[in-house]
């Protein structure tokens, strides 16, 4: 074949190279400690299938740390995880779903890597060899930071104690490992700089020279090696050949003190002697000064745990330690790290790609454009490796992309939009992962009616409490004094040196400096904005900052606003005639390095902290919710629903995610409360005087406190075991005193202490993980054991169970509402694993527990056995017995199935609110979707407790009274089918009644036959 022919037939490869567009999505948590490796998932390939879903979507597959239970802490991106069963079972894995016709969407770690442990090759490089190492780029690392002590080294907070402390005690031991040196502590290997190798093997040279004497072959090569050691380049040597130099003489240095170490005996005793020298003996203080001379010269510092906080110089994952980010910016790091996804990417065994944390990322959009670009720089070469012309090629490729745009990889973004804020139009990328959707679909649920009663309500039973707006602003503050407080020192003494370049600024003071720009972060009011080139700002950037800039000058009238506009106008770079083009560098870093930490400050501020302090109402403390505002409005709902069609018409669709606070089912339940906040708060009342005495009384204080004893309801009526499908089976009750008690499952006492400790926590107000109030924490865990005994708390267990299972009735037709939305709403529904069935999970680790497959594939089975038959009689049953969850799997299967059928309505078919007329219409929400002569009409019911005047039976009949849907678009020839019990409907006078629509069913998908 010619080159013109190759070019020519690369080009006609690159315009046939549309991404494929999921039709529905599974999620799979993989965990090899649960026992959910490769394997096991292929065994549910065949359920999958028949399901209805088209791709399956997987956590991390690279290797993790040893014992990783979620796969985010990647220590080898070269390497399919061993422990899930490596590349063999992963094969497998994929041939089964190729053979299914099943995609797998793979989600993608590029903001950080694992470090703990010693596993990280790339990182024991770091500790070995600082500024020199191979992979000294490949880290964020300050090798010049604030701390002058740390000048090109790297701080490691692994210690327990103080350093003396641990030191004197022995904990950290030197120890010989292949012809090189480490140091231990624990479970923890740092590699000695092969540098300071000289300053143990010439430790006892002199005694080798008198015997075995200066002739012996052995005590020859060691000075041979002590004198390479001389000549190696030093750590801090940046020139490219210099370090390629420096990692091969020291490898040499190592094959050469292995051998010797095996051959020459008297060598082999001095370096065991030099070592028992160097580790001391505890009680003897003047024994470790070797050691702490050997840890002083290498190229990082150990450090107590809890210095992180103000001295840590790399910068992490949020404020985990043991998450080192990585520079994926840089083309070698993006090349490194994605090399095995994008392989995996041209043979067809991936099909689209999940980017975990894009905000933590140097320049976002840039990123994805690469991830695209290299996506197709991989097809080239693996279907025509001969191939000219080919960044032109993919250049003119990716400029054909269209409006939406079609980009030639799929790709989602784990993105958090604040109010208001739309997903970056110069993203390459389909979408966001669906925390937009879950909190619309879930806001729409609730009612906003009854925010005055509840919020009286939480001030009555907690006492006077800082408004949301003032409360996110104060957490936000307190992570950056705490938690994330070395990062903003970073910042602020870099804003200091630019403030000194310019007379005008050089007076502010580095405090001052700091208190602003904390105020600035804790005001903005998104995770981040995207400023990446001189110059250049977007509106909405300017909007956020200044708009930051305005309510920090608000809340700090006695600050001179002098300073705030300073911050403002460098961040906007609107200063930039101040300072000399060889400074404007400098200053666009500064304004990329905080961008960068805005968003974990928004993220532990809000979601990790807020989220569990602010508990009027906590079915909507949701990863990306703004609980503040007490529900969504239909309206708001039908708009956002059709921006997204319109705009990005293939994002994802989640209620529930491996990080959302609580289920989808769970949060159902919990929304109905909004629609009994009368009964609520006389509930709450009764159980708080029923459970009085199993509280802890110290220093006169109450424990636990009445916000977390809140909490703790909240999350007893949405968990509460009532469902007899999913994981476990609910047993019937027992009487005692006549009295009806519950037969708790054996593991959920024990999960709801394990998630109130983690809330507690996380709330960081009585305790926290940094500084664990064990008081507290032995009080949370006591009350929750107190109150979940069934000899000590009879009459609480029975009030709750029955307030619990009105919530769980009316729940499930909130939980069904939301599938049916998600099912057929403009996007790319998700269904985390085993939500097919009610699911009552919480937070993470609980979300992590096992699924029940053979449950699910038999009830499916069953299912799709009797559906052949009279389905309305089928409808009427699993109605009746909701409670076991095969109606929300019918519902589900059945809307999958719809969307294999018709692809192309539900990805490109229009989205049409509808409203109704009568007097239920706040108790419906229907929309339709249509493309050509494709069409079906969607109608669901919201706030049925209320809609029932709180009678336990379903939204149907005659409950809707004369409420019709109105069809604008309807002739008398048209005629409906509902999927779900197979109903015909025409409509008349251009509507149809939703007491025949919801007759027999709680929601309806009709489809248009005629």
């Amino acid at each position: 074949m010619t080159t013109t022919n190759i070019a020519s037939s690369a080009e006609q490869l690159l315009k046939k190279l549309n991404h494929r567009v999921p039709r529905a999505t599974y999620r799979l948590q993989f965990n090899p400690a649960a026992g959910f490796t490769f394997k096991q998932a292929a065994q549910i390939v065949p359920y999958l299938a028949e399901l209805g879903i088209s791709e399956v979507y997987a956590s991390p597959l690279q290797t993790p740390r040893s014992g990783s239970t979620h796969g985010y802490d990647i220590v080898n991106h070269d390497e399919i995880n061993p422990a899930l069963g490596g590349r063999k079972d992963f094969d497998s894995l994929s041939a089964a779903l190729q053979a299914q016709g099943i995609g797998l969407i793979l989600d993608v770690v590029p903001n950080h890597m694992g470090i703990g442990n010693g596993q990280n090759d790339w990182w024991l490089d770091v500790l070995e060899n600082g500024p020199s190492s191979i992979y000294g780029e490949y880290f964020d690392i300050d090798w010049d930071p604030v701390l002058v002590q740390l000048h090109n080294k790297v701080l490691i907070p692994i210690l327990g104690d103080q350093y003396g402390a641990v030191l004197e005690n022995g904990e950290l031991r030197l120890a010989y490992e292949d012809g090189g040196f480490v140091i231990t502590y624990w479970e923890h290997r740092l590699p000695v700089a092969p540098g300071s190798y000289d300053q143990i093997l010439a430790h006892r040279l002199d005694a080798l020279l008198e015997e075995p004497g200066p002739a012996d072959p052995g005590v020859q090569e060691l000075q041979s090696i002590i004198t390479a050691i001389g000549y190696l380049p030093p750590r801090d040597e940046t020139d490219p050949e210099r370090i390629a130099e420096r990692h091969r003489e020291k490898e040499i240095i190592k094959r050469r003190m292995a051998a010797l170490y095996e051959e020459s005996v008297p060598v082999r005793a001095a370096v065991d002697a030099t070592l028992n020298e160097y580790n001391g003996t505890p009680g003897d203080p003047a024994s470790f000064n070797l050691l702490e001379s050997l840890i002083a010269r290498q190229p990082y510092r150990p450090a107590f745990w809890r210095v992180a906080t103000e001295e840590i110089n790399y910068r992490r994952f949020f404020d985990i330690n043991d998450l080192a980010a990585i520079r994926v910016e840089l083309p070698d790091v993006l090349q490194a790290t994605h090399q095995l996804v994008f392989e995996l990417l041209s043979t067809g065994a991936v099909t689209g790609l999940r980017i975990d944390h894009p905000d933590g990322l140097w320049d976002p959009p840039a990123y994805f454009r690469r991830l695209q670009e290299n996506y197709l720089r991989y097809v080239l070469a693996a279907k025509l490796p001969a191939v000219d012309h080919t960044e032109a090629l993919v250049a003119a490729r990716l400029r054909e992309v269209g409006d939406p745009p079609r980009w030639p990889l799929y790709v989602v973004a784990e993105k958090i939009l604040a109010p208001g804020e739309p997903l970056p139009t110069d993203w390459a990328v389909d979408g966001t992962t669906g925390y937009d959707f879950l909190n619309e679909v879930n806001g729409v649920l609730v009612n906003a009616a009854a925010e005055r009663e509840l919020s009286r309500l939480y001030v009555d039973v907690t006492g006077p409490q800082l408004s949301f707006a003032n409360l996110v602003n104060a957490k936000k503050k307190e992570i950056m004094l705490v938690a994330l407080s070395s990062e903003i020192n970073a910042l602020s003494h870099e804003l200091d040196r630019i403030s000194e370049q310019n007379r005008r600024y050089r007076d502010f003071t580095l405090n001052s400096l700091t208190f602003a720009l904390r105020e600035v972060i804790a005001c903005l009011p998104v995770y981040r904005t995207y400023i990446a080139n001189i110059g250049q700002v977007a509106e909405q950037d300017v909007a956020y900052i200044d708009a930051a800039v305005r309510e920090a000058k608000r809340r700090n009238p006695r600050t001179a606003a002098a300073i705030f506009d300073f911050i403002g106008d460098t961040l906007l770079m609107r200063n930039l005639a101040g300072f000399s083009q060889e400074q404007y560098e400098q200053l666009l870093r500064f304004v990329m390095k905080l961008q960068q930490v805005s968003g974990p400050v928004m993220a532990k501020g809000v979601e990790d902290t807020t989220f569990y302090v602010y508990n009027r109402f906590a079915a909507l403390n949701e990863v990306g919710a703004h609980p503040e505002h007490l529900g969504v409005s239909v309206a708001e709902m039908h708009r956002a629903a059709a921006e997204r069609q319109q705009r990005w018409p293939h994002a994802m669709l989640a209620s529930t995610t491996h990080d959302t606070k609580r289920s989808e089912d769970v949060r159902a339940r919990m929304t109905v409360i909004a629609e009994a906040p009368r009964e609520w708060r006389q509930m709450i009342a009764l159980w708080s005087r029923q459970n009085m005495s199993k509280k802890t009384l110290r220093d006169g204080t109450m424990m636990p406190s009445r916000n977390d004893e809140y909490l703790l309801y909240q999350t007893l009526v949405g968990s509460w075991p009532v469902d007899a499908g999913g994981t476990r089976q609910a047993a019937g009750g027992t009487q005692a005193a006549g009295i009806t008690l519950p037969n708790l499952p054996a593991d959920y006492v024990e999960r709801i202490a394990g998630y109130m400790a983690k809330a507690t926590r996380e709330a960081k107000v009585q305790t926290s993980w940094i500084n664990p109030n064990e008081t507290y924490d032995a009080a949370v865990r006591d009350f929750v054991y107190g109150i979940l005994d069934p000899r000590r708390s009879k009459r609480f267990l029975s009030s709750m169970d029955a307030f619990a299972r009105q919530m769980a009735f009316f729940g499930r037709f909130n939980a069904l509402s939301q599938q049916l939305i998600k099912l057929t709403a403009p996007g790319v529904p998700d269904i985390y694993q085993g939500s097919e069935l009610w699911t009552d999970s919480l937070v993470d680790p609980d979300n992590r527990r096992p699924v029940d497959y053979a449950l699910r594939r038999k009830t499916l089975a069953d299912l799709r056995k009797r559906m052949a038959g009279d389905r309305a009689k089928l409808a009427g049953e699993l109605l009746e017995c909701a409670a076991d969850g095969r109606i929300k799997l019918y519902l589900t299967h059945l809307a999958l199935q719809l969307r294999a059928e018709q692809p192309e309505l539900f990805a490109a078919g229009d989205y049409l609110p509808l409203e109704a007329t009568g007097a239920e219409i706040e108790h419906v929400i229907a929309f339709a979707r249509r493309y050509g002569n494709q069409e079906l009409i969607t109608v669901t019911p919201r706030l049925c407790l209320l809609l029932t005047e709180g009678i336990a039976t379903p939204p149907l009949g005659e409950v809707w009274g004369d409420t019709v849907l109105t069809l604008p678009h309807a002739t008398p020839e048209m005629r409906y089918r509902d999927l779900f019990t197979g109903a015909e409907f025409t409509p008349t006078a251009g509507a149809l009644a939703l007491s025949e629509i919801l007759q027999r069913f709680p929601v309806a998908l009709l489809v248009r036959e005629a």
